[in-house]
């Protein structure tokens, strides 16, 4: 809990990209804070250190840490909360196991991953590892609702330097495929309870009951939901898209979230690679079988395992040329959409081929026309209108394009993303009975085995605080307000039952639409293309979904969103937008030394930190640090000093450097505080003069490969030389620094 040593704010240690810039931005926020008596605290939340405070007695006294998750998951219910929350990543099993296997070449002595555990131990160790797959922090720290919007900064740059956008002909190929029945989207039945309740999820057999889960517990008003996918149904499906697309001649391609969906998108990321490899599982099963191959993981790892297998190898090779050309994370690497689950995430991927037209990259390295599947049709279908949309009218333009705002729906573990401890791949045909502690049977489904299952809910007390902050944005913009419901899908009609009371109280049902996705996409569509403004109120799963898509068609990307969470207890949660291609950026700092992550959505959540702090404090010099920091952000901006994607022009520390300048400048100018003023004159003055010889020092750091000690778990010291490397701009951060 929150207590007198919590810092005024909290930043995040996380993974990739965002993590290697914060080595350099962090001393510079620490510096310009301390002027005004602000400390600037951390917590680790990246994968290494949760999978570290997971194994203490693995660790040494000194290699243990504290579980900060657990220290933030705390904070944020206090109304003293302010956290700035960085990308983390979203582990699938490979990257767990590749995290793992640094740490252990660290010195850190922690078991390895069971992928078939055997013995009660190994069946406890991966119960722990299994906690930190997926989704494990968002839902810990997002006790509160999402309000996602380009800043007015950001957005203005974006029309008055318009990024390129891929032209689309009406007779492109490229198209979206979803199931048509027996998918999440169909099954779907729900229900509000009337008073708190407690409930069992048993599958009834004809050789006997099995308790899935046990003691789950709901306070009243929350919505429930229950709904499975037929794997026979997905099956058929995968294997006539396949088809399908061999015949058209396009790009095959799969999108999924397996990250955030950490049970069932691996689950049916897995039913993808043996539909793709479906001759070669019909012959070689109980060898594949003995060599622990599973297709969850995806076909890097299998191929990895029956790499000495030659007539495995052969058949693979044989059933790939006959199959369409797959899209690819890195063609010259032969990296296939199907390797990892976790490479090709559905609201990075989609938006991207989008904006380039319906193009994806193929095989050959060219960009090609591409069937885009996508299983289930809960949210396919806002693709598919787009793409639709886009076919008929051409690419939109970022010059003259509206904005599409966002307010989300996800405190408490909302929706499908809080749906992991109640879902399951069935093991044998049945019944599922969701059954309350009184006896009321509240959902039920016949099954089969190999179908996946899952319950997911929703409190009462978010939707109608997600529904004020609906409210109150409208009211501050006037901006057309659609709430993204279907009438038609059970979950959706739930919260209708809720939204319209609520609208009708407080007399403003009036400035509200309810439109299901498709026809919301349309309509939104239509409104930013007149160059008019749209908030779009949902889900937590969209949510996630529109605030990548609309942004990296308005600003060609999602990283420079204000992503503001007003936490229900009163306090703040400031993330900083996507991380999606963080992977690529540390690949490039390893190999060339040069890092293209963009900082400035650490900029806005900074700014909006300060201001946070402010109000919530009466801390006026938090609040001229706030304005400062805008105005530091809008001369990244005014003055094109973004980094550059290629090795020698100017990167994330030049960037850096840029906003201590403007920072200390806008300070220096200021004339609300003059104590503030007097104390940033020197500096900025400072780094002006010595302007020459910081962007000499910086760009002499690149070019060669960069060691930070690792990927997952960077050495500080080392990480710090890399980012780090000017001694004059260090000397004249560190000089005050409290």
């Amino acid at each position: 809990m929150a207590n007198t040593s919590t810092p005024d704010i909290i930043y995040t240690k996380v993974d990739e990209a965002p993590e290697l810039a914060s080595a350099s931005l962090l001393p510079i926020i620490r510096r310009f804070a301390a002027a005004a008596n602000i400390s600037v605290g951390t917590k680790d939340i990246s994968l290494a250190g949760r999978i570290l405070a997971k194994f203490p007695e693995s660790l040494s006294e000194e290699q243990r840490i504290d579980d900060h998750l657990a220290e933030l998951g705390d904070t944020v219910k206090t109304a003293e909360a302010n956290v700035i929350k960085l990308p983390n990543i979203s582990a699938s099993v490979p990257q767990l196991v590749a995290a793992i296997r640094e740490l252990q070449g660290q010195g850190y002595a922690i078991p390895d991953y069971p992928e078939t555990p055997a013995t009660d131990a190994e069946k406890e160790t991966r119960a722990r590892y299994d906690t930190l797959k997926g989704s494990a922090v968002n839902p810990v720290l997002r006790e509160g609702n999402s309000d996602r919007r380009a800043a007015a900064a950001v957005k203005k740059f974006a029309q008055n330097n318009p990024h390129r956008m891929g032209d689309w002909s009406t007779d492109s190929k490229t198209r979206v495929a979803s199931m048509d029945g027996d998918d999440f989207f169909s099954n779907e039945v729900s229900a509000t309870l009337d008073k708190a309740a407690t409930a069992k999820i048993v599958l009834e057999t004809a050789d006997g009951d099995t308790v899935l889960k046990d003691g789950v517990s709901y306070p009243a008003g929350t919505v429930v939901d229950a709904t499975f996918m037929s794997a026979s149904a997905l099956d058929a499906f995968l294997a006539n898209e396949i088809a399908k697309t061999k015949a058209e001649g396009t790009l095959f391609s799969l999108h999924m979230k397996a990250t955030m969906m950490k049970v069932s998108d691996p689950i049916i990321f897995g039913h993808a690679v043996k539909a793709w490899l479906a001759p070669v599982f019909e012959k070689y099963g109980d060898r594949l079988d003995a060599l622990g191959v599973s297709g969850n993981a995806g076909l890097g790892t299998l191929l990895e395992k029956v790499s000495g297998e030659p007539e495995i190898m052969a058949a693979i090779d044989d059933v790939t040329a006959s199959r369409p050309p797959m899209y690819m994370v890195d063609s010259d690497k032969g990296i296939t959409n199907l390797h990892v689950p976790s490479d090709v995430i559905i609201d990075a991927s989609m938006p991207a081929l989008i904006r380039a037209g319906g193009k994806g990259w193929g095989p050959d390295g060219k960009e090609a026309d591409t069937a885009c599947v996508i299983p289930d049709n809960s949210y396919a279908p806002v693709y598919d209108e787009t793409v639709k949309f886009f076919k008929a009218n051409g690419k939109l333009n970022p010059a003259t394009a509206g904005t599409v705002q966002n307010i989300g729906l996800m405190a408490q573990k909302a929706e499908e993303y809080g749906s992991h401890p109640t879902t399951f791949e069935i093991p044998s045909d049945g019944t599922v009975k969701m059954t309350l502690d009184d006896g009321t049977v509240l959902h039920s489904h016949t099954v089969k085995a190999g179908d996946i299952w899952r319950s997911a809910s929703a409190r009462k007390a978010p939707i109608e605080d997600w529904v004020a902050l609906a409210i109150a944005r409208q009211k501050a913009t006037g901006f057309r307000s659609i709430f993204w419901l279907d009438a038609n899908r059970a979950h959706d009609a739930e919260l209708i039952k809720y939204v319209e009371p609520i609208l009708n109280a407080a007399g403003v049902a009036d400035k509200f639409e309810i439109m299901a996705p498709r026809e919301a996409t349309r309509a939104s569509l239509e409104t930013i293309t007149k160059g008019e403004n749209t908030i779009a109120i949902t889900g937590n799963v969209l949510r996630d979904y529109l605030t990548d898509l609309f942004p990296i068609l308005e600003l060609a990307t999602s990283a420079k969103m204000l992503s503001i969470v007003k936490l229900m207890q009163g306090g703040g949660l400031f993330e900083t937008g996507a991380g999606g291609s963080a992977p690529k950026h540390v690949q490039q700092l390893q190999a060339e030394n040069h890092l293209r992550w963009d900082s400035l959505g650490e900029f806005c959540a900074l700014g909006e930190s300060f201001t946070f702090l402010a109000d919530a404090k009466g801390n006026e010099k938090a609040r001229v640090l706030g304005n400062a920091v805008e105005a530091a952000t809008q001369g990244i901006l005014d003055n094109d000093r973004s980094p550059s994607r290629k090795v020698g022009e100017p990167d994330n520390r030049d960037s850096h450097y840029w906003f201590a300048r403007y920072w200390a400048e806008a300070l220096a100018a200021q004339s609300k505080d003059a104590a503030l003023a007097e104390e940033f004159a020197p500096v900025a003055k400072a780094l002006a003069e010595n302007e020459a010889a910081i962007v000499g020092e910086l760009a002499a750091a690149q070019g060669a490969a960069a060691d930070t000690g690792g990927y997952y778990n960077n050495d500080p010291a080392k990480l710090s030389a890399v980012m780090r490397p000017s001694a004059t701009m260090n000397g004249i951060i560190d000089a005050k620094t409290a």
